[in-house]
């Protein structure tokens, strides 16, 4: 099953500081649902392990995430699979922008992902939801942590 997700957020913070913490693995950590473990394994890549729930599958997903077409402050794309046993699969990417807008920030992205297993069994609406509901989760702590 293929999805794709866009979404804006404002930020009261110069682009420069919203840069460094989405590169932060201890801030990132903090502001991903469910993330267990987030370790950087190089300057463009992390390895995560986060436990997440959709309707009635739970699983513990391991994956990696790379970052490429960096372009400090401004943008860069990621790149990310994670294995969730017989729950199924989850890998995609997406488009992260940072644009100087009203006094702060605005972070716009595009996501592409795919998954399998279970999880594509449980239906688009149900799979869209809960992606919705964890990128808003998700910006709303990085926010705070601004």
């Amino acid at each position: 099953m293929a999805m794709t997700m866009t979404g804006e957020i404002q930020l009261a913070a110069p682009r420069e500081v919203v840069w460094a913490k989405l590169n932060d693995p201890a801030v990132l950590k903090a502001c991903i649902p469910g993330c267990e473990e987030l370790e950087e394994i190089d300057r463009q890549g992390f390895r995560a392990v986060a436990k997440m729930r959709v309707g009635p599958v739970s699983a513990r997903f391991r994956g990696k995430v790379t970052l490429t077409d960096l372009d400090p402050p401004n943008s860069y794309n990621i790149a990310g699979e994670g294995e969730g046993g017989v729950a199924g699969f989850a890998k995609g990417g997406a488009k992260v922008r940072l644009l100087e807008r009203d006094n702060g920030t605005l972070l716009t992205y595009q996501v592409e992902a795919q998954i399998g297993g279970k999880l594509a069994q449980l239906g688009q609406r149900l799979v869209n939801g809960t992606a919705k509901k964890l990128a808003d989760e998700f910006f709303t702590n990085f926010a705070r942590s601004l």
